[in-house]
């Protein structure tokens, strides 16, 4: 390539790749403190560190902003919010069948921004954290075999009341740090999908305009020339 030219794909050195593992430090992130949340709420015991919580007894609630914002413990086996759809391995093999599709994904894209790569870390980051609730949790806790694990879930929310089709809503869904960090991710997605698919629409003109222009004859020069002429003499 010549020293004048510049290819309109390239990304600029100061922005972040998924394989310098920028990226996946929120991913690493998210999983942390959904595992942390979920362990204090559920409890832990490790004998061999002195290491002992008792967390909360399963369905008690505790008012954390009167009665807007509640910490209550349940466990969901089924997916995010409590929808359940097909048996806990089927959850569990859909789960780890989606994180390996956004992971792969994420290498695909690795020379795009910074910022289109978050949703996506967010996303994965949420997927992982549940689904190691549902691979490891039942062995864990002593409370069944592999994949055989409940998800962990805290967050109470109020909400508007809403009624349709006989269906009344008074609280939201139960949910998780994972299960917000997941509906973050689809809604910055769909977001920033929009932005750079217009941002990329005029890439292309750009380019063409960047390209050398052909020489071009003045209009005065192409014009016939006006100028009255003198008659021929006797």
């Amino acid at each position: 390539m010549s020293p004048g030219f510049r290819s309109s794909s390239a990304v600029p050195d100061d922005q972040p790749k998924i394989g310098s593992l920028r990226a996946l430090w929120i991913t690493t992130g998210i999983v942390t403190v959904d595992q942390l949340t979920k362990f204090l709420v559920k409890g832990f015991s490790f004998p061999s560190l002195h290491l002992y919580h008792h967390g909360m007894p399963l369905g008690a609630s505790i008012p954390v902003l009167g009665d807007f914002l509640r910490l209550t413990y349940i466990e969901n086996p089924g997916m995010a919010f409590g929808i359940n759809l097909g048996g806990r391995l089927f959850v569990t093999v859909f789960t780890a069948l989606a994180c390996v599709g956004i992971f792969l994904y994420l290498l695909k894209i690795r020379s795009e921004r910074f910022i289109v790569q978050v949703p996506l870390v967010m996303i994965l980051g949420g997927e992982l954290g549940n689904l190691i609730d549902r691979v490891f949790y039942g062995v864990l806790f002593g409370e069944g075999a592999l994949f055989q694990g409940k998800v962990v879930d805290f967050i109470d929310l109020d909400f508007f009341n809403i009624n349709i089709f006989g269906l009344e809503i008074t609280r939201w869904f139960i949910f998780n740090v994972a299960d917000a960090s997941v509906s973050l991710g689809v809604i910055l997605l769909l977001i920033f999908h929009r932005h750079f698919t217009r941002e990329k629409e005029p890439g292309a003109a750009r380019s063409l305009s960047d390209s050398p222009a052909t020489p071009t004859q003045p209009v005065e020069d192409r014009l016939p020339d006006a100028s009255p002429r003198e008659a021929p003499r006797a």
